[in-house]
């Protein structure tokens, strides 16, 4: 029994040390998605989210900072973007390359409030309330930043822009996990001229997922689920830490019948669980292309790639 024991414990000091490992893994994914107009030209979009960003991560920030060879035409930022009381200069540091690239962001509950520990089986509670830390976070310095970057607050907010000649009809929400989202603030029909019609939300609850979808979004980006963050090979994720199905926590699927959904599995975690498990951290690429006129419109992921080749992915 005691050899059982000890072989027990070597194994479960096994896993945890693959998983600390693997938290530092950093990969980018990317996946065509058909949902522009006939006739427009494709536009790369990178998508960043769940950075939870401290000041001590430098090989993470410098993996971030890395992504700007990689030339986006638009950066989509989907909140928990910090970690730490102090990491607003770090997080502009690491987005600085970046700068000046059309883009838009949402936020999220860490934005907000600072990272706790938490009971990590509470996340399997279903209708489960977040409790937030009683320690604000600079929120006002991070949007700051934000806007001074040149990207512009979806927030519970509409707002338009021009990509490469493609015109985009866009709206987000506040964090629903946190019910900050006033969906109702910004709800109606999409344009649908626009050659884009793009909704942000950081947690991707049905109550904003369904109306986006309603009103006409063709293309949903959200973060939050971390991918399930603890995977089971061969299964997939077992929790996303709202009411998405698991077989969404990651990846790009269809919502509805005619609005592509994108969750990125995103780029860090809490501080206070700083791990991962079959669920490598990532950013993610979305070439957006024309949609066919009676053809084929899946979506085609591509192979993920690794930190260190990075430069195979540029034009």
């Amino acid at each position: 029994m005691a050899t059982i024991g000890l072989a027990g414990i070597g194994t479960g000091a096994a896993t945890l040390a693959y998983a600390l490992w693997e938290a530092h893994q950093f990969t980018l994914r990317s996946v065509r998605v058909p949902v522009l107009a006939p006739g427009s030209r494709p536009v790369r979009v990178l998508q960043l989210t769940d950075l939870h960003l401290t000041p001590t991560q430098q090989d993470k920030m410098a993996w971030v900072r890395s992504l700007s060879e990689l030339d986006p035409d638009f950066v989509i930022l989907t909140g928990d973007l910090l970690g730490h009381m102090d990491s607003v200069p770090y997080l502009a540091k690491t987005l600085e390359p970046l700068n000046g690239v059309p883009g838009v962001f949402v936020f999220g509950s860490n934005d907000y409030w600072s990272p706790k520990s938490v009971n990590p089986f509470k996340y399997f509670a279903k209708n489960r309330e977040p409790k937030m830390s009683t320690r604000r976070l600079p929120t006002d310095e991070l949007e700051s930043e934000l806007l001074n970057a040149g990207w512009q607050s979806l927030n519970n907010t509409r707002g338009r822009m021009r990509v490469l000649g493609n015109s985009i009809d866009m709206r987000g929400v506040n964090d629903p996990h946190i019910r900050l989202d006033r969906y109702d603030d910004v709800a109606g029909p999409f344009d649908p001229d626009a050659s884009l019609r793009l909704a942000v939300t950081h947690a991707p609850y049905l109550r904003v997922l369904d109306p986006m979808a309603a009103d006409g979004a063709n293309l949903i980006i959200a973060g939050h689920t971390h991918g399930g963050q603890v995977c089971v090979p061969g299964y997939g994720a077992l929790v996303t830490n709202c009411d998405l199905d698991t077989s969404r926590a990651k990846g790009a699927s269809q919502w509805g019948a005619s609005t592509a959904l994108h969750v990125s599995a995103g780029i860090g975690t809490s501080p206070y669980a700083p791990f991962r498990f079959c669920c490598r951290p990532e950013a993610t690429m979305l070439t957006l292309v024309a949609s066919p006129i009676g053809g084929d419109d899946s979506f085609t992921p591509s192979p993920p790639v690794e930190a260190d080749s990075l430069r195979t992915l540029t034009r």
